[in-house]
Parts: C-alpha cells; sequence; structure tokens
C-alpha cells in the first residue's frame, strides 16, 4: 500500500496536522510559521519548514523517504552524516578550486530533543536538513552559461568527496545504476505481461532488445580494472543542482539520498542526459526530444574545469559510453516500473511512466545518431 501523498501550503496554526507535529520534533512550535511543499521529485515528499524571525535560521527542509525505494533508511543517513562532516571539513580548508564562491552542502539536522537524526512516525520515516536559501533548481537548462555552472557543480562535489573513502559509505540501493541488472529485472517483468501489452509497450521492448548487446560495458570496464569505484551523487539531474538567484553560480547539489560507492560515470551520463534534452523528461511529445550537442560542450568543459585534475585516460575512454547507456537505463527503468503498476516512480497520469520511458528512448537514439560527432567532442575536450 502506497503511503499518504501531500500537496499543502499549511500556516502553522493547523499545529495537530501530520505535518505539524513531525515539524515540532525538530523544531520549537512557536517558532514555525509555515509548511510548504518542495520540488518536484519522484520518489520522497519534501517539505520546506519557514520560520519566524525568532529562530536562528530562516528555514529548513523536511522529507519523509520512501522506504519502498530506500529499505535500510538508517543508512541513508549513515552516509549523509559522514558526507556532511567530510564536506565541511573540507570547505574549512578553503579549496583553491573553489575561487571564492559560495558553496553549501545540505545537513542532517539533529531532532530537538537531541537523541537522534530522524523520527519514525506511524510506520513512517521522517528527517529534516538545512535548507540552501537564495537559490533555485530548474526543470529545463537555460542557456550555455547556466549549462557550464551545472557542469562546475558536479565536479566541483566529485572533486570535495573524491576522498571520501569508500568503504566508510553504506550501498544503499541494491545495484544501483548497474545496467544489466536492470535489464535483467525488466526481461522478468516483461515474460510475466504474457504478450498483453500494447503497441507501445511492444516498440519499447523491441529498442531495448535492439541495444541488448554492450549494456555492461560500464561493469564489464570496472571487472577489468579500467575504471574504478568512488562516492558518487547517484542522481545528479538538473533539477538536483542549485543555482544562485545572484550571481547564476552552483552553489550545492541535493537530493543526497543515493550518494554510495559507485562509476563518477553514472553521474556524468545522468547529469548529460537530464541537461541536453532540451525539452526535459517529463516532455510527452518524444518525437521531437534530442540530444544538444553544444549543452553537452558547455556542461563537460565546466565539469573539466574541476574534474580533469581526477580523471584518467581510462575515464575519458568511456565518457561517450555512459552519455548513451544511462537514458538507455533509465529508460528501462521506467517501463519496467510501468509494467510493474508503477511502484518506484511516482506518476500523476495513467501511463506515465511510459512516456517517460520513450522520451529516454527517444534521447538515446538521438545520441546514437550523434556518435561520431560526441567521440569527437570527448577527444577534444581530453586533450
Amino acid at each position: 500500500m502506497r503511503p499518504m501523498r501531500f500537496n499543502v501550503s499549511t500556516p502553522f496554526s493547523s499545529s495537530n496536522s501530520i505535518l505539524g507535529t513531525i515539524a515540532g520534533l525538530f523544531h520549537p512550535l512557536e517558532q514555525i510559521d509555515r509548511i510548504s511543499q518542495l520540488g518536484s521529485g519522484n520518489v520522497n515528499d519534501t517539505f520546506l519548514v519557514t520560520l519566524n524571525r525568532s529562530s536562528s535560521r530562516s528555514a529548513f527542509v523536511m522529507q519523509r523517504l520512501n522506504t519502498e525505494v530506500f529499505e535500510q533508511p538508517e543508512l541513508v543517513m549513515s552516509n549523509l552524516l559522514k558526507l556532511g562532516n567530510h564536506v565541511e571539513q573540507r570547505l574549512a580548508q578553503q579549496p583553491p578550486e573553489l575561487l571564492g564562491r559560495r558553496w553549501e552542502v545540505p545537513k542532517v539536522l539533529p531532532t530537538l530533543d537531541a537523541d537522534g537524526h530522524w523520527v519514525e512516525h506511524q510506520g513512517e520515516f521522517w528527517r529534516s536538513i538545512t535548507h540552501i536559501g537564495a537559490a533555485t533548481t530548474t526543470d529545463v537548462i537555460q542557456d550555455d552559461m547556466h549549462a557550464r555552472e551545472l557542469g562546475y557543480g558536479l565536479g566541483m562535489f566529485h572533486h570535495l568527496i573524491s576522498d571520501l573513502a569508500t568503504e566508510e559509505l553504506a550501498d544503499t540501493i541494491e545495484n544501483f545504476h548497474i545496467a544489466p541488472a536492470y535489464l535483467a529485472e525488466f526481461d522478468l517483468v516483461f515474460s510475466r505481461s504474457n504478450g498483453q501489452n500494447s503497441h507501445r509497450i511492444t516498440e519499447a521492448a523491441s529498442f531495448i532488445e535492439e541495444r541488448r548487446n554492450g549494456i555492461d560495458v560500464l561493469e564489464r570496464a570496472c571487472a577489468r580494472g579500467e575504471l574504478k569505484r568512488r562516492p558518487i551523487h547517484g542522481d545528479p539531474k538538473i533539477n538536483n543542482v542549485m543555482m544562485d538567484n545572484v550571481s547564476g553560480q552552483a552553489v550545492g547539489l541535493i537530493d543526497l539520498d543515493t550518494v554510495k560507492p559507485g562509476l563518477v560515470h553514472y553521474d556524468i551520463g545522468d547529469c548529460l542526459r537530464s541537461c541536453c534534452n532540451r525539452l526535459g523528461e517529463e516532455t510527452v511529445d518524444a518525437q521531437k526530444v534530442s540530444f544538444d550537442l553544444n549543452l553537452c560542450r558547455a556542461i563537460l568543459e565546466g565539469y573539466l574545469s574541476i574534474g580533469r585534475s581526477f580523471l584518467s585516460p581510462e575515464d575519458f575512454r568511456y565518457l561517450p559510453d555512459c552519455i548513451r547507456l544511462i537514458p538507455l537505463e533509465l529508460g528501462i527503468r521506467f517501463l519496467t516500473d510501468h509494467l510493474s503498476g508503477d511502484r518506484y516512480f511516482r506518476t500523476s497520469r495513467p501511463q506515465h511512466n511510459l512516456d517517460r520511458a520513450e522520451v529516454q528512448f527517444a534521447l538515446t537514439r538521438s545520441i546514437e545518431n550523434q556518435w561520431k560527432d560526441l567521440k569527437g567532442l570527448v577527444e577534444e575536450l581530453s586533450s
């Protein structure tokens, strides 16, 4: 059974509401003014708790974790605490790569009684984190400057966590971004549909079948020792990069629940997947979706202004593969979720996840159609 969904902007006079009850466990009730829904995430429920002038901070973020996705939320919290402490120590050393820029990392806040960092209420898991103020996110890229800043933001994030030992981080989602595992799950779910599928699903399944070979390209490279696992964000799509409202500069990454050991290629590919489709992943017109190579260049230039220092020649070699693989992988995940009854990704209409899958497959095809130019771009930037 799915948990209840919220769609609210609640003045704190409704202190007997579930949201008010939870917020009061993290902050004094008399300092809370309003609770508003925040962001457009597909997994967790996120709220902005606005505080009045008597508080030392202006707001904080409160989230209900989706425990169907994060089956061991205490491991997620352990990773967040370690990450926050590590990045805070790095920032205290004033890394020269920041060039005097502002950079923030969301930090987990303790409960009001300081007895822990989360609350379990009626079978649901809640936590609060600091809010990055005077900054916003977008769902669709704006221009080349925005693109470079998105790339810089991911590069800076990777730089700040590059010396965080992977063995200190828990693997919070089994097989996350392991494309062969997603393919195997799709095969199982599709086989159970007994052929009772629409023309759209049949076409999508054929698209996957034609690309079955080579879907393990990154995992085979890792097994051979050509690529190595490092701390990664796990979900660095466009609306998880906070941009300063005045300067337009990247100031931090949010939605850190998927931080875990992995390949930086997962992050790079996912960032480009979400940013280089100017229509965004929620468009319903998959026929018009294309991969913008100029935006790809701008993002990679921003990323490599930091990332060039820690990427190996082998890392560069597999960049084109990850750029193609991640949208294919996500399309497989969307289609599998559609066939499974929409259990993972939140939907707002029938066939929402099928629409999303077709968008990702269209993006994959566009990348394939520009393969020679994409490889040439990576070779140019790696030299």
